[in-house]
């Protein structure tokens, strides 16, 4: 399976299928794929950056200049159970137990009551995907692309939103779930875009290192050894040299890990992006 982010997603899944069609002339064929409806663009109606304006691309409820700016999406090799799908994408931030809502310097929530009624936790998702697999066991992706904990004021708004969605994730594996459903049943694998170093960089660190020291969770740390200016497991290119490692798979300690790695990218390349991937065993089936 591929997870996609910083996609723009079109009413008719046009970009997807371009995609799709593009690996499958490489001969990587995903006949099955998914891009539910995105917060990335979506009118809020509010003023949620608080810049005394409403209708920017800082008031969507996931930034973008329109609806599916830099959206998500999966490409994959199994069958996508779409009946039991769950797509968090909705919730409130507001309505994450603990959640850290921003404040004015007076106290007062930023950037007001009223957009904070409306304001969703997710930027660009939270998803428990399941995977249909040969042996009849489910695997399941929990997909996430959180906010990058910039571009905000001293009341830092990205960066608790950005600790919040990271945290989502936390309470999801101790069994919390919006819906009241179930928490996270493995096998599963946590991917995603954090747009969080676990030493680099901006961002409220405490959320990331409970979940890659949490015993559920397996954190390899990839590598390409590539001696790009990089680390080797750092997954994004800054300009002007160095890196920082934003993008994560994370699979649940049943699963044996294969292999993993980071690709990397061609000294010319311009892009700045560099993909994780994975190769599991999954645990024999019950019986």
């Amino acid at each position: 399976m591929l997870l996609v982010t910083g996609i723009d997603a079109d009413h008719g899944g046009e970009s997807l299928l371009l995609l799709a069609s593009h690996l499958a002339a490489l001969g990587l064929v995903y006949p099955y794929r998914l891009m539910p409806p995105s917060n990335r663009g979506l009118a809020s109606g509010h003023d949620l950056d608080g810049d005394g304006r409403a209708g920017g691309p800082g008031d969507a409820q996931g930034w973008g200049d329109f609806r599916g700016a830099g959206a998500m999406a999966l490409l994959s090799r199994l069958p996508i159970l779409r009946s039991e799908l769950r797509d968090f994408s909705t919730l409130l931030w507001r309505d994450l137990p603990g959640a850290t809502l921003p404040r004015q310097p007076g106290g007062a929530p930023f950037p007001s009551e009223a957009a904070q009624r409306v304001q969703r936790l997710s930027s660009g998702g939270h998803w428990e995907v399941p995977l249909m697999l040969g042996s009849g066991q489910v695997l399941r992706l929990l997909a996430t692309h959180a906010s990058p904990p910039v571009f905000d004021g001293p009341e830092d708004a990205n960066g608790l939103r950005n600790r919040d969605e990271l945290r989502f994730w936390q309470l999801f594996l101790n069994g919390w779930a919006p819906d009241g459903g179930p928490g996270a049943r493995a096998p599963f694998v946590l991917a995603g875009r954090f747009n969080l170093d676990p030493e680099r960089g901006e961002g409220r660190r405490e959320v990331l290192d409970a979940l890659l020291s949490d015993p559920r969770l397996a954190d390899l740390r990839p590598g390409d050894g590539s001696g790009d200016g990089a680390a080797s497991h750092d997954t994004w290119r800054r300009e002007g040299g160095g890196g920082l490692r934003l993008d994560y798979l994370l699979p649940s300690a049943d699963l044996r890990v294969l292999g993993t790695g980071v690709l990397a990218l061609d000294p010319g390349s311009a892009a700045q992006s560099r993909p994780v991937w994975l190769d599991i065993a999954l645990p024999d089936p019950p019986g």
